[in-house]
């Protein structure tokens, strides 16, 4: 379908073009050379456009089986890279893996028939062969993974993986390890959330010079990939239904599986849609107490300090069944045991005092409400001057916390902050803090201009407030577009429409502005802004905040076909801007521009177009076979590619106005491009900051840039907050999967969340389809 669209472009491009230049050559000598000229302009530019919807066609193309192959591989490494550090973060192998025993689960009506099933399943996580034996012996390798809060089915889930992976042959399958929280199966199939997934966590992939066009989706198609869903029951119960049925009803019957979910909710679960055909289900038993203590004992230090767990055993063993030893059974709270005990000062065996601490969610609360003062306390302690403030650190997580529940999610997706903000959430409200950006912009270089020596004796008084309703205006109605009818989503359709709403909005500041004895140009003038707008947000995109940031760095792979490909760019944009600017000349009132200076004129600013749209084109390739995603390298590869397409919008808004005004009435050619270029920087003090705004409204970083200075001037955020994230994640109090950072459990983020709840509410509270539409418009545009 877009092959279709590329080849109509062409003809539709060429065919203005021919007819332009016949009217030029009509409204001229119409001498032999003017026809010979004509026929060149339109034979190159259909050349050109001809070798661009061929190379669109080319990039669609299936990817061969080496290139399959060679994704595979690059999939495994990049995997296991990720979760090793992951676990090295949470502590799993130092000194060892908690030796929890999981085993088939005894519940009935939750698993399927043994037939399908195959043997019995039963293996100890810290033995990582056992865990790879004993999926891979599975019948249809299909796993449930069961256990109440706490029981350590995340940990389980990492440590399958990694044994996966690490024994792992030629041509096995690659397991991936994702959150199930972003699936929604009324939206999209399972197939297209896990290629989306995994192109957005792993990037690499998505190079298609490399790879090809289609290797994650054979990955996905030819059971290459062992897809392992962490925490259904991180979705509200209508959710989880729908995504086990998804699950069940469109992966065949022999794709390999893995899941995790709460016993409760996954029952609840199968009892309104039934079993996981063919995957067997396994749960936890409960830690054995001497299994925990020898754990805590050794990864004490020898001393004074590893002689605090004898106290506590002792006390244990005269009371077996105490709350401090029914709480020490589950695997998380042994590790936030091992967190505030092992690795401070603190006594232990105060855990055991029945008094204090009567019942075990006592117990499991003072570990919780202990974990980050511990972790930031220590860390403070080893570095005084650049730690964080351990009860400031506490509030912002609590914060953090307290927004992320209010939202109903786990995941801290950072470009999605800007829901946070009441100013921001809403699209009318959005495009008037935009608008308010633009006038703040604007005002400092109109006053210049008017007390520059020569400058106009005043400038109206609506004219940069015109430029910040247009912004305004824009972004109000691209935020609220998506949501009616389909014709509306084609990005051209959209960008005309919003293009269109500019320029009605920027014309009665036109007629303004313009001399009375030129205001007869005024209409013609308003269409060139909106063909102008109609550029920018066509190249830009849609001003509103995207599902997913912008991925790509520079690149240098590739080289000799990214000059090839920017090279054919810049003589496309060249064509056709010398083309556009030729037309446009003709209709000026007065004698008519003679055409080569013209056609000089236009093919030079097309030409400078270009390079800057061919700069945007290198910047969104990928670059590096071993990139990762992370909130670090999102946020610079998002912030780049605003940037530089802020930039390139900015030059496409102003150089084509810039320069018909100069050959408009221009004999000679040095003197035209003089003008040119003067024309455009003016402009880029105006009009191009309008266009700039526009360009950077579609990208996920000046959202979040926006959303976190108001969010830090409350209070609210530190400043730092990529910093702050970063340490909590180095701490261990966050985890990352690919750009998303998650609380370390989800217990931990509900009871900062239980802290947060106890301060003044904002009275704004996040709708949840904020981030749903941004979802939908990514994909649509």
């Amino acid at each position: 379908m877009r092959g279709q669209w590329r080849w109509a472009v062409t003809w539709t491009v060429c065919a203005v073009a021919a007819a332009g230049l016949l009217l030029v050559w009509r409204r001229g000598s119409g001498s032999t050379e003017a026809v010979t000229s004509m026929t060149g302009t339109v034979t190159g530019l259909f050349g050109a456009l001809a070798a661009w919807a061929w190379r669109g066609d080319a990039r669609r193309r299936r990817s061969g089986e080496e290139q399959v192959a060679a994704a595979a591989e690059v999939l495994a490494r990049l995997v296991r890279r990720q979760w090793e550090e992951e676990a090295v973060l949470r502590q799993l192998f130092d000194p060892a893996p908690l030796p929890v025993v999981w085993a088939d689960c005894a519940l009935p009506g939750v698993g399927d028939h043994r037939e399908l099933v195959g043997d019995a399943v039963t293996c100890r996580a810290d033995r990582p062969e056992e865990l790879a034996a004993a999926f891979r012996g599975l019948a249809r390798r299909r796993l449930v993974v069961l256990g109440p809060a706490g029981s350590g089915k995340t940990t389980f889930a990492v440590l399958l993986v990694l044994a996966l992976l690490r024994t792992r042959g030629p041509g096995d399958p690659v397991p991936v390890l994702c959150s199930p929280a972003s699936f929604d199966p009324e939206r999209e199939s399972v197939r297209d959330w896990l290629r989306r997934r995994i192109t957005a966590e792993y990037p690499a992939l998505a190079d298609t010079e490399t790879y090809g066009a289609t290797a994650v989706d054979d990955l996905i198609a030819e059971r290459r990939v062992v897809p392992v869903l962490d925490g259904l029951d991180e979705l509200p119960p209508p959710g989880r239904t729908s995504v086990l049925a998804a699950l069940d009803d469109t992966l065949p019957a022999g794709a390999p599986l893995v899941l995790t979910c709460r016993t409760d909710e996954y029952r609840k679960a199968v009892t309104d849609i039934g079993v996981l055909s063919g995957a067997a289900v396994v749960e936890p038993a409960p830690v054995r107490i001497a299994d925990a203590l020898a754990l805590l004992r050794l990864a004490t230090p020898p001393g004074a300090r590893q002689q605090r767990w004898d106290a506590l055993a002792g006390r244990l063993a005269r009371h077996p069944r105490g709350p401090a030893a029914r709480a020490l059974s589950s695997p998380l709270m042994v590790a936030l045991a091992r967190a505030v005990y092992a690795d401070d000062g603190g006594d232990p065996a105060e855990l055991a005092d029945a008094r204090r601490f009567p019942t075990p969610s006592d117990v499991e609360h003072h570990l919780l409400d202990a974990l980050v003062p511990a972790l930031y306390g220590r860390a403070r302690r080893r570095d005084p001057a650049g730690a964080w403030d351990p009860e400031r650190a506490h509030g912002w997580l609590a914060r953090l916390a307290g927004g992320l529940c209010r939202r109903g999610t786990y995941d801290l997706a950072w470009w999605q902050l800007y829901g946070w903000v009441p100013a921001l959430a809403g699209p009318w409200r959005r495009g008037l803090v935009w608008g308010a950006v633009t006038s703040v912009v604007l005002v400092p270089s109109q006053a210049a201009g008017l007390l520059a020596p020569g400058g106009p004796a005043r400038v109206p008084l609506p004219l940069f407030l015109s430029r910040a309703l247009v912004v305004a205006v824009v972004l109000g109605v691209g935020g609220s577009l998506p949501a009616r009818g389909a014709l509306l989503r084609r990005p051209g359709v959209m960008a005309a429409v919003l293009a269109l709403c500019g320029g009605l909005t920027a014309t009665p500041t036109i007629l303004l502005e313009m001399p009375a004895s030129h205001r007869g140009l005024g209409p013609m003038y308003a269409c060139f802004l909106v063909f102008c707008l109609w550029l920018v947000l066509l190249g830009g995109g849609l001003p509103a905040p995207p599902g997913m940031p912008s991925r790509g760095t520079p690149a240098r792979r590739h080289r000799r076909r990214r000059l090839l490909r920017a090279a054919t760019t810049v003589a496309v944009v060249a064509a056709i801007s010398g083309a556009a600017c030729s037309l446009y000349a003709t209709a000026l009132p007065g004698p008519s521009a003679p055409w080569p200076r013209t056609w000089w004129y236009g093919t030079v600013t097309g030409a400078g177009l270009g390079a800057g749209l061919a700069a945007l084109g290198w910047v969104r390739s990928t670059a590096h076979a071993d990139e990762l995603a992370t909130m670090a390298s999102s946020v610079r590869a998002d912030r780049l590619i605003a940037l530089v397409s802020g930039a390139a919008c900015a030059a496409v808004f102003v150089l084509p106005d810039a320069c018909v005004h100069a050959y408009a009435g221009t004999g000679s050619v040095l003197t035209g491009i003089g003008e040119t270029v003067s024309g455009a920087a003016a402009g880029l003090l105006d009009g191009g900051v309008v266009a700039l705004v526009l360009a950077l409204a579609a990208r996920a970083w000046p959202h979040y840039t926006l959303a976190r200075i108001m969010l830090a001037a409350r209070g609210r955020l530190p400043w730092r907050l990529q910093t702050f994230l970063a340490d909590a994640h180095r701490l261990g109090i966050l985890r990352q999967v690919g750009p998303v950072h998650q609380f370390r459990h989800a217990r931990l983020q509900h009871r900062l969340a239980e802290w947060d709840a106890r301060l003044p509410r904002p009275r704004f509270q996040p709708e949840p389809s904020d981030s749903l539409t941004a979802a939908a418009r990514d994909r649509n545009l």
